[in-house]
Protein backbone atom coordinates (compact mmCIF):
# COMPACT_ATOMS: atom_id res chain seq x y z
CA UNK A 1 0.00 0.00 0.00
CA UNK A 2 1.52 3.22 -0.85
CA UNK A 3 1.36 5.43 1.99
CA UNK A 4 2.09 9.11 -0.14
CA UNK A 5 0.99 9.96 -3.35
CA UNK A 6 4.07 11.98 -3.84
CA UNK A 7 7.23 9.45 -4.27
CA UNK A 8 10.18 9.76 -1.72
CA UNK A 9 12.63 7.97 -4.17
CA UNK A 10 12.18 8.42 -8.28
CA UNK A 11 14.37 7.37 -10.69
CA UNK A 12 13.82 8.25 -14.50
CA UNK A 13 15.41 6.19 -17.34
CA UNK A 14 18.96 5.40 -15.62
CA UNK A 15 21.06 4.46 -18.23
CA UNK A 16 24.57 3.16 -17.47
CA UNK A 17 27.48 2.70 -19.51
CA UNK A 18 31.25 1.49 -19.33
CA UNK A 19 34.05 1.54 -21.52
CA UNK A 20 34.47 -1.83 -23.71
CA UNK A 21 37.61 -3.69 -23.31
CA UNK A 22 40.35 -4.31 -20.43
CA UNK A 23 40.58 -2.52 -17.42
CA UNK A 24 37.56 -0.22 -18.55
CA UNK A 25 39.16 1.34 -21.49
CA UNK A 26 38.52 1.09 -25.16
CA UNK A 27 40.56 -1.70 -27.02
CA UNK A 28 42.92 -0.31 -29.56
CA UNK A 29 41.77 0.40 -32.95
CA UNK A 30 37.67 0.12 -31.88
CA UNK A 31 37.02 3.86 -30.89
CA UNK A 32 35.59 4.78 -27.39
CA UNK A 33 33.11 2.09 -27.77
CA UNK A 34 31.16 1.48 -24.48
CA UNK A 35 28.88 -1.54 -22.93
CA UNK A 36 25.40 -0.59 -21.48
CA UNK A 37 24.72 -2.43 -18.53
CA UNK A 38 21.57 -0.40 -17.59
CA UNK A 39 19.00 0.26 -20.10
CA UNK A 40 16.20 3.04 -19.79
CA UNK A 41 15.02 1.97 -15.86
CA UNK A 42 12.13 4.17 -14.12
CA UNK A 43 10.46 3.72 -11.07
CA UNK A 44 9.46 5.27 -7.79
CA UNK A 45 9.73 3.83 -4.02
CA UNK A 46 6.58 5.57 -1.47
CA UNK A 47 7.15 6.67 1.68
CA UNK A 48 6.83 3.74 4.10
CA UNK A 49 7.29 0.68 1.47
CA UNK A 50 9.42 -1.57 0.20
CA UNK A 51 10.29 -1.81 -3.08
CA UNK A 52 12.00 -5.29 -4.17
CA UNK A 53 14.38 -5.15 -7.11
CA UNK A 54 14.72 -9.15 -8.12
CA UNK A 55 16.83 -10.65 -11.04
CA UNK A 56 19.46 -12.88 -11.60
CA UNK A 57 23.25 -12.36 -11.19
CA UNK A 58 24.21 -9.69 -13.88
CA UNK A 59 20.89 -8.44 -14.33
CA UNK A 60 22.14 -4.45 -12.97
CA UNK A 61 20.09 -4.68 -9.90
CA UNK A 62 23.13 -3.03 -7.49
CA UNK A 63 24.28 -0.65 -10.33
CA UNK A 64 20.81 0.94 -10.41
CA UNK A 65 20.95 0.61 -6.68
CA UNK A 66 24.26 2.54 -6.22
CA UNK A 67 23.26 4.89 -9.19
CA UNK A 68 19.95 5.39 -7.23
CA UNK A 69 22.33 6.56 -4.17
CA UNK A 70 24.51 8.62 -6.41
CA UNK A 71 27.36 5.75 -5.10
CA UNK A 72 28.30 5.71 -9.40
CA UNK A 73 27.39 8.64 -11.54
CA UNK A 74 24.49 7.65 -14.30
CA UNK A 75 25.80 7.91 -18.20
CA UNK A 76 21.92 9.53 -18.27
CA UNK A 77 18.74 10.12 -16.43
CA UNK A 78 17.41 11.87 -13.06
CA UNK A 79 17.03 10.62 -9.68
CA UNK A 80 15.24 12.42 -7.15
CA UNK A 81 15.12 12.11 -3.57
CA UNK A 82 12.04 13.53 -1.89
CA UNK A 83 11.60 16.19 -4.84
CA UNK A 84 15.19 17.22 -5.17
CA UNK A 85 17.30 16.04 -8.21
CA UNK A 86 20.30 13.95 -6.99
CA UNK A 87 22.19 14.65 -9.94
CA UNK A 88 22.14 18.50 -9.94
CA UNK A 89 23.13 18.27 -5.40
CA UNK A 90 26.19 19.90 -5.05
CA UNK A 91 28.85 17.69 -2.24
CA UNK A 92 27.66 20.32 -0.02
CA UNK A 93 24.32 19.11 -0.43
CA UNK A 94 25.01 15.64 -1.31
CA UNK A 95 26.65 15.49 2.06
CA UNK A 96 23.58 16.28 3.93
CA UNK A 97 21.21 14.13 1.90
CA UNK A 98 23.39 10.95 2.72
CA UNK A 99 21.92 11.32 6.36
CA UNK A 100 18.35 10.26 4.57
CA UNK A 101 19.60 7.71 2.62
CA UNK A 102 22.20 4.75 3.80
CA UNK A 103 22.75 1.08 2.79
CA UNK A 104 23.27 -2.03 4.20
CA UNK A 105 25.60 -4.38 1.87
CA UNK A 106 25.90 -7.80 0.93
CA UNK A 107 28.94 -9.22 2.56
CA UNK A 108 28.43 -8.16 6.38
CA UNK A 109 32.38 -8.74 7.09
CA UNK A 110 33.54 -7.12 3.95
CA UNK A 111 31.72 -4.02 4.90
CA UNK A 112 33.01 -3.69 7.86
CA UNK A 113 36.53 -1.97 9.29
CA UNK A 114 38.42 -5.44 10.60
CA UNK A 115 40.76 -2.40 12.88
CA UNK A 116 37.82 -1.13 13.93
CA UNK A 117 35.57 -2.10 17.47
CA UNK A 118 32.11 -2.03 17.59
CA UNK A 119 31.98 1.50 19.42
CA UNK A 120 33.75 3.01 16.46
CA UNK A 121 32.46 1.37 13.63
CA UNK A 122 28.79 2.24 14.84
CA UNK A 123 29.99 5.79 15.70
CA UNK A 124 31.71 6.66 13.06
CA UNK A 125 29.06 8.14 10.48
CA UNK A 126 27.64 10.46 14.20
CA UNK A 127 31.39 11.58 14.31
CA UNK A 128 31.63 12.44 10.15
CA UNK A 129 28.43 14.20 9.86
CA UNK A 130 28.36 15.72 13.58
CA UNK A 131 28.19 19.38 12.49
CA UNK A 132 25.66 18.98 9.87
CA UNK A 133 23.16 16.96 12.00
CA UNK A 134 20.41 19.20 13.17
CA UNK A 135 20.38 17.54 16.39
CA UNK A 136 23.69 16.87 16.49
CA UNK A 137 25.43 14.60 19.38
CA UNK A 138 27.81 15.58 21.45
CA UNK A 139 30.83 12.80 21.21
CA UNK A 140 30.24 12.68 25.51
CA UNK A 141 26.86 11.02 24.17
CA UNK A 142 27.50 8.96 20.54
CA UNK A 143 28.36 6.01 22.83
CA UNK A 144 24.94 6.17 24.43
CA UNK A 145 23.33 6.32 21.00
CA UNK A 146 25.82 3.51 19.58
CA UNK A 147 24.03 0.96 22.58
CA UNK A 148 21.08 2.47 21.92
CA UNK A 149 21.50 1.34 18.31
CA UNK A 150 22.84 -1.90 18.87
CA UNK A 151 19.85 -3.01 21.28
CA UNK A 152 17.73 -1.75 18.43
CA UNK A 153 19.16 -4.47 16.32
CA UNK A 154 18.96 -7.10 18.88
CA UNK A 155 22.92 -7.06 20.24
CA UNK A 156 23.95 -5.37 23.86
CA UNK A 157 26.49 -3.68 24.98
CA UNK A 158 28.81 -6.81 25.39
CA UNK A 159 29.61 -6.05 21.85
CA UNK A 160 31.33 -2.37 22.01
CA UNK A 161 34.96 -3.73 22.89
CA UNK A 162 34.95 -6.14 20.08
CA UNK A 163 36.25 -6.72 16.44
CA UNK A 164 34.34 -8.16 13.97
CA UNK A 165 36.16 -11.49 13.36
CA UNK A 166 34.51 -12.13 17.24
CA UNK A 167 30.87 -12.35 15.63
CA UNK A 168 29.11 -14.59 13.71
CA UNK A 169 27.76 -13.54 10.00
CA UNK A 170 24.17 -12.93 11.15
CA UNK A 171 25.86 -10.76 14.01
CA UNK A 172 27.97 -8.63 11.63
CA UNK A 173 24.92 -7.83 9.55
CA UNK A 174 23.34 -6.60 12.75
CA UNK A 175 26.25 -4.56 13.39
CA UNK A 176 25.88 -3.26 9.39
CA UNK A 177 22.43 -1.98 10.31
CA UNK A 178 22.94 -0.51 13.47
CA UNK A 179 25.74 1.94 11.64
CA UNK A 180 23.31 2.60 8.57
CA UNK A 181 20.58 3.31 10.92
CA UNK A 182 22.86 5.88 13.28
CA UNK A 183 22.06 9.23 11.32
CA UNK A 184 18.33 7.92 11.30
CA UNK A 185 17.87 7.62 7.70
CA UNK A 186 14.38 7.53 5.91
CA UNK A 187 15.34 5.36 3.08
CA UNK A 188 17.73 2.28 3.11
CA UNK A 189 18.80 -0.04 0.10
CA UNK A 190 19.16 -3.29 1.21
CA UNK A 191 21.32 -5.22 -1.00
CA UNK A 192 21.25 -8.65 -0.83
CA UNK A 193 21.11 -8.63 2.91
CA UNK A 194 20.40 -12.44 3.49
CA UNK A 195 22.26 -14.21 0.90
CA UNK A 196 25.68 -14.51 2.26
CA UNK A 197 23.74 -15.77 5.61
CA UNK A 198 22.54 -18.90 6.82
CA UNK A 199 18.72 -19.25 5.63
CA UNK A 200 17.41 -19.63 9.65
CA UNK A 201 20.30 -16.70 10.31
CA UNK A 202 18.86 -14.70 6.98
CA UNK A 203 15.02 -15.31 8.53
CA UNK A 204 15.94 -13.48 11.47
CA UNK A 205 17.69 -10.62 9.64
CA UNK A 206 14.18 -10.24 7.38
CA UNK A 207 12.12 -10.36 10.23
CA UNK A 208 14.30 -7.54 12.03
CA UNK A 209 14.29 -5.69 9.11
CA UNK A 210 10.17 -5.85 8.74
CA UNK A 211 10.50 -4.50 13.03
CA UNK A 212 12.70 -1.94 12.31
CA UNK A 213 10.81 -0.74 9.41
CA UNK A 214 7.37 -0.42 11.48
CA UNK A 215 9.33 1.09 14.41
CA UNK A 216 11.07 3.90 12.52
CA UNK A 217 9.13 4.36 9.77
CA UNK A 218 11.33 3.41 7.09
CA UNK A 219 11.24 3.12 3.68
CA UNK A 220 13.40 0.10 1.61
CA UNK A 221 14.77 -0.47 -1.75
CA UNK A 222 15.28 -4.23 -1.29
CA UNK A 223 17.53 -6.36 -3.76
CA UNK A 224 17.41 -9.93 -4.25
CA UNK A 225 17.39 -12.95 -6.73
CA UNK A 226 14.64 -14.65 -4.67
CA UNK A 227 11.27 -14.20 -5.56
CA UNK A 228 9.55 -15.75 -2.56
CA UNK A 229 11.59 -13.52 -0.53
CA UNK A 230 10.63 -10.27 -2.05
CA UNK A 231 6.89 -11.98 -2.15
CA UNK A 232 7.27 -11.81 1.67
CA UNK A 233 9.04 -8.80 2.23
CA UNK A 234 7.91 -6.33 -0.14
CA UNK A 235 5.45 -4.19 -1.40
CA UNK A 236 5.83 -4.08 -4.67
CA UNK A 237 8.16 -5.73 -7.18
CA UNK A 238 10.31 -4.69 -10.35
CA UNK A 239 12.16 -7.36 -12.47
CA UNK A 240 15.04 -7.23 -13.75
CA UNK A 241 16.47 -8.76 -16.98
CA UNK A 242 19.55 -8.00 -18.65
CA UNK A 243 19.85 -4.36 -17.35
CA UNK A 244 16.33 -3.61 -18.16
CA UNK A 245 13.05 -3.52 -16.39
CA UNK A 246 10.86 -6.02 -17.96
CA UNK A 247 7.87 -6.22 -15.08
CA UNK A 248 6.75 -4.11 -12.04
CA UNK A 249 3.55 -4.10 -10.04
CA UNK A 250 2.05 -5.56 -6.48
CA UNK A 251 3.88 -7.92 -4.78
CA UNK A 252 1.45 -10.39 -5.09
CA UNK A 253 0.25 -9.72 -8.61
CA UNK A 254 4.25 -9.98 -9.82
CA UNK A 255 4.73 -12.98 -8.10
CA UNK A 256 1.20 -14.68 -8.13
CA UNK A 257 0.14 -14.29 -12.07
CA UNK A 258 3.40 -12.93 -13.40
CA UNK A 259 3.31 -11.44 -17.04
CA UNK A 260 6.32 -12.66 -18.24
CA UNK A 261 8.28 -15.62 -18.79
CA UNK A 262 11.68 -14.11 -17.51
CA UNK A 263 9.58 -13.74 -14.33
CA UNK A 264 8.07 -17.37 -14.19
CA UNK A 265 11.38 -18.64 -14.87
CA UNK A 266 12.99 -16.96 -11.56
CA UNK A 267 9.77 -18.23 -8.90
CA UNK A 268 10.24 -21.95 -10.36
CA UNK A 269 13.96 -21.46 -9.79
CA UNK A 270 13.98 -20.13 -6.27
CA UNK A 271 12.61 -22.62 -3.18
CA UNK A 272 10.22 -21.32 -1.12
CA UNK A 273 11.14 -19.62 1.74
CA UNK A 274 10.86 -21.19 5.64
CA UNK A 275 10.49 -17.35 7.71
Amino acid sequence: MQSSTQPLVEARHLVKEYPRGKGGFALPGRGAQSVRVVEDVSFSIFRGETLGLVGESGSGKSTVARMVLRLIETTSGEVRFDGQNLLAASPQQMRRLRQRMQIVFQDPYAALNPRMRVREIVAEPLMIHRKEMKNGLAAKDSQRRVVELLQAVGLDESALGRYPHEFSGGQRQRINIARALALQPEFLVLDEPVSALDVSVGAQIINLLQQLQRQFGLTYLFISHSMPLVRYLCTRVAVMQRGRLVEIGESEQVCGRPQQEYTRQLIAATPELAV
